[in-house]
């Protein structure tokens, strides 16, 4: 049976330089460096989804407190081709965006602004007790910045 979620991929062109973005601009942390994994284990585990040989490089990176699960893996890989993922809609089926919590979402945007953060929308909207804006990372992925106005209650309880 299921139990938890554990973490959300994104494929990016170039690992190192996505990791120090997070880190640096949104003020992830770096829970697993930059690693490159090959050979049979890997072969094993996605050699029939990419072409052989297969060459996976992946960090974790997320946020103190928790228990560890639901991070970001920043995947890279190395030896498949790549689309650049410029053609992708916000309303296509499949990944659609990932979700960040803040304790102050005028501060939080501003200082993203004043790091480059390009965002989707204009202002900050109120909506089922969420005070909401979307960005985009240095790739193109999507990302909602939720301030919470019930801090104690998840997300999805603010209403």
């Amino acid at each position: 049976m299921i139990t938890s979620l554990a973490h959300t991929a994104v494929c990016v062109p170039d690992v190192d330089e996505a990791v120090r973005w997070y880190e640096s601009v949104l003020g992830m942390r770096v829970l697993s460096p930059p690693y490159l994994m090959s050979g049979p284990q890997i072969e094993a585990d996605m050699g029939e989804l990419l072409p052989s040989p297969v060459e996976v490089k992946a960090a974790i990176v997320g946020f103190e407190g928790g228990d560890g699960d639901r991070v970001i893996e920043v995947i890279e890989y190395p030896r498949a081709a790549a689309g650049d993922g410029l053609e992708r809609e916000l309303t296509d089926v499949g990944y659609s965006h990932i979700g960040l919590v803040c304790d102050d979402i005028e501060a939080t945007r501003a200082a993203l602004e004043g790091s480059g953060v390009q965002f989707l929308t204009r202002g900050i909207a109120k909506v089922a007790g969420l005070r909401t804006t979307w960005f985009v990372d240095p790739y193109g992925l999507v990302y909602i910045l939720m301030e919470k106005r019930a801090p104690a209650r998840p997300y999805w309880r603010q209403y």
